[in-house]
């Protein structure tokens, strides 16, 4: 709904749709979740992380575009996830990864710790550990948990639990909280945002991740109002709108969506940011309807389960979880550990154990500098293991 008006900083003033009933309009925040999809049949839920995906962009994901161009462009040089989205990135802070976020959380329904082990190595490849990666951190974290929790304040407080608390993201959020709570106008609010964020510019994740949570508060769970209030505060519509859509998507099903909406909608998927054609013999590829969709997800959440050791069966029982265990889906010790590490690094994954190389700043350097690098190695095993480092430098270093 909100694609028309993508990318005018001014405020809308919609009431609704503006296209063709039924048509569905291609937009390249649903495409890579398609093939993202795509990976996690073909890759599964224990070799999947960054580097993965980073494959995935550089083969089948055309556009170029900020975020995107710059990682791949990164990538093309060998430079790995997190560091091909933080090198040189000025739009670490946008809004290319939170836009992605719902495929990791209807992997993982019920379970945002597991969505966002999962979002986080989609995030880092073109956000490194921006503000960009947080932003998916907390939309993952809070659509995941929205399979089992109603209340939207809840929601919001559990994605704040897995993102650090300084963030700029954490910031935007608390900023909406605090308007809602002072029965401040919707359209201050949003402008409150807009100044707040000043200095980071046009299309940034801090003010359009607050528009969302705008959208969810002022909206007081009614779709149409939600969805509107989220449009009608510009930037990046079509990512706003579409957040605060599946949000309630999950909470209220289908049933949730008003009947004149539904018809807009319709079940088609259409594509514009895949390379088909580069898709390797026997991957899946997209699927062309919500009906295929549903079910390749479906079918895939007993093995993510199963690979961050839940077991888990389809029942037709209550869904929702007690206060005892609504208070454990915002345990921040999980997030901590991945959110604690610099942008400025890289995993090698040997099986068995891992390196991680950080280094202390930006990796370039020059003639006569000098570059501090940590490189830490994580045993896997129970094991005591020698490890033999060999450095390969340019000859004279």
């Amino acid at each position: 709904m909100g694609v028309p008006y993508e990318g005018k900083t001014e405020m809308n003033d919609i009431e609704g749709y503006a296209t063709p009933k039924g048509e569905a309009y291609p937009n390249d925040d649903l495409d890579l979740q398609l093939v993202w999809l795509s990976a996690m049949e073909v890759h599964g839920p224990y070799q999947l992380n960054s580097h993965v995906l980073g494959e995935h962009w550089l083969r089948c994901i055309p556009p170029h575009w900020n975020e995107y161009g710059i990682c791949k462009a990164n990538m093309e040089c060998g430079i790995l996830p997190p560091m091909s989205g933080e090198l040189n990135n000025r739009w670490k802070h946008s809004n290319g990864a939170w836009i992605r976020s719902e495929i990791w959380a209807c992997l993982a329904p019920g379970h945002p710790d597991i969505a966002i082990r999962y979002a986080i190595e989609d995030a880092m490849v073109d956000h490194g550990m921006g503000e960009g990666t947080y932003a998916e951190l907390f939309t993952a974290a809070m659509e995941s948990a929205a399979f089992v929790v109603q209340d939207i304040r809840e929601l919001i407080d559990i994605g704040l639990s897995k993102i650090p608390a300084e963030c700029r993201i954490a910031k935007s959020v608390r900023l909406v909280l605090n308007a809602y709570d002072k029965r401040i106008d919707w359209k201050e609010t949003r402008q409150m945002l807009v100044e707040d964020s000043s200095d980071l510019g046009w299309f940034q994740a801090p003010a359009n991740v607050g528009f969302v949570v705008l959208g969810l508060l002022y909206g007081n769970g009614d779709f149409k109002k939600s969805m509107i209030y989220a449009i009608n505060c510009g930037d990046d519509t079509d990512c706003t709108g579409a957040t605060v859509g599946s949000l309630l998507g999950i909470l209220n099903g289908t049933a949730g969506i008003p009947a004149d909406w539904r018809e807009y909608i319709g079940e088609k998927i259409v594509t514009m940011a895949v390379n088909k054609a580069a898709f390797i013999y026997g991957w899946p590829d997209c699927p062309n309807n919500c009906k295929e969709l549903t079910e390749r997800t479906t079918r895939l959440i007993p093995g993510v389960f199963a690979a961050n050791n839940i077991q888990m069966e389809f029942t037709d029982s209550s869904d929702q979880y007690e206060e005892g265990q609504l208070e454990n889906l915002k345990n921040r010790t999980y997030a901590e550990t991945l959110c604690n590490r610099s942008g400025y690094s890289y995993d090698i994954d040997m099986l068995y154990a891992l390196a991680r190389v950080e280094f202390e700043d930006s990796p370039e350097i020059k003639p006569f500098e000098t570059k501090k690098v940590r490189i830490t190695y994580f045993n896997k095993t129970q094991q005591s293991q020698n490890i033999s480092f060999r450095f390969i430098l340019p000859e004279g270093w």
